[in-house]
């Protein structure tokens, strides 16, 4: 297949759903040869905030230290291509089709055929192997215990603050969806947890006590050392990289840690795309990340308020994001995405605080773009990773190809 072939098979898979459980993956991780060797090392991060920023923290700090490292993550926001990176450098079209079109050779008469996101940690264990990485970072997908990414073994599980969200698939309570990402751990290997709610550290304490496996609970943040992403919390996330990384054996050395963590980047977590009009995306997708995301403006920008471009799906708790961000606006654009699961300006109606704002409404995000202009102030667009990849996508003028998985 061509690039455009591969991309255009994969993204059908999506028709498979999604799947939870370890056993597809295992098998299609064995037959596609993608397995990590036994000299690489792999560090495994679940939770619900955070979860890519540390991944992206763990991989500066290390290619500073002159690691190999892989890098998987996910959802992409405008290119497939950006889950899977080679110390740092994102893997190319030409790859992309190559295992694109093996793994679509070799599951082509499977009875139960992989989904999506299956395919993509293939795609991303065969290309991480054949580059000879040393290290691995390894973002989940949604939950943990029966993520796709919990099939690949790992020497060090790292666990970001833990909140409401995935509710269909996770559980209703912090205890069950804590229960879900504590899921990783395995027996004797070490856990580095942030402070969790107290429900959460409760389950993480018992299923670390139970598999045996020591835990390190990081309470400081980074405060020696600059962060290049903004954030009371991304000093949080440094400190929790940069013990896992002490716990994986890494000898940090002072100015490699310096260069790892004022060089870091990642896309879409309180990003500035432009100076004039001063524009920042973020995709704080749940209350705890909106809580985040209003301390971090504060704390960048003040009272200076912003127009706020949002826009979210279905089974997010729109009354606690929404709520928050009207702690720092005076007026929100309200967005339709293009997915099935969009949320429609209807469904807003009744949602509390919003009656102390203006709320306006825009047919997609270039005529939201367009209104927002118009107020002369700076332009803050959040909630859904879908948005910020139509944004994305517009202002690179490239194709937006939205996926579930």
């Amino acid at each position: 297949m061509t690039y455009s072939e591969s991309i255009e098979w994969i993204y059908s898979t999506q028709n498979f759903g999604i799947k939870l459980g370890l056993d597809a993956p295992a098998e299609l991780l064995a037959q596609f040869l993608a397995f990590p060797t036994k000299e690489t090392k792999v560090i495994h991060v679940a939770g619900t905030n955070g979860k890519g920023s540390t991944c992206a923290l763990i991989d500066s700090v290390s290619r500073a230290h002159g690691v190999r490292t892989g890098l998987f993550t996910s959802p992409h926001l405008v290119d497939f291509r950006e889950r899977f990176r080679v110390h740092g450098e994102m893997i190319t079209e030409e790859e992309t089709a190559k295992y694109l079109t093996q793994l679509r050779d070799l599951v082509n008469d499977w009875e139960h055929h992989p989904t999506f996101f299956e395919i993509a940690l293939a795609v991303g264990m065969k290309f991480f192997r054949d580059k000879e990485c040393e290290l691995i970072v390894l973002e989940t997908g949604m939950g943990g215990r029966l993520d796709a990414t919990t099939a690949v073994p790992a020497d060090v599980y790292v666990l970001t603050p833990i909140a409401m969200d995935h509710s269909q698939w996770l559980g209703e309570t912090i205890t069950e969806i804590a229960g879900e990402k504590a899921g990783i751990i395995v027996s004797d290997a070490p856990v580095i947890s942030v402070e969790q709610d107290w429900k959460a550290a409760k389950v993480i304490a018992e299923t670390a006590n139970k598999m045996r496996a020591p835990l390190t609970v990081v309470t400081k943040s980074v405060e020696a050392y600059a962060v290049a992403l903004p954030g009371a919390h991304q000093r949080e996330n440094a400190a929790l990289a940069l013990e896992a990384l002490h716990q994986l054996g890494v000898e940090l050395r002072y100015d490699s840690v310096k260069n790892g963590l004022t060089s870091v980047e990642w896309q879409g977590r309180f990003e500035v795309t432009s100076e004039s009009p001063l524009t920042v995306i973020d995709g704080a997708h749940n209350p705890h990340a909106a809580e985040i995301l209003v301390n971090t403006w504060r704390e960048q920008y003040g009272d200076i308020k912003p127009v706020v471009i949002f826009g979210a799906i279905e089974s997010k708790d729109l009354s606690g994001v929404l709520t928050s961000l009207t702690e720092i606006t005076d007026k929100i654009i309200f967005t339709p995405i293009d997915s099935p699961r969009t949320i429609q300006f209807e469904d807003l109606a009744g949602i509390t605080g919003l009656e102390k704002i203006i709320l306006l409404r825009s047919s997609d995000i270039k005529d939201a773009l367009s209104i927002a202009l118009d107020e002369n102030n700076p332009i803050l667009i959040t909630g859904s990773l879908y948005l910020l990849g139509e944004y994305k996508s517009l202002i690179n003028r490239a194709q937006h190809r939205p996926t579930s998985q």
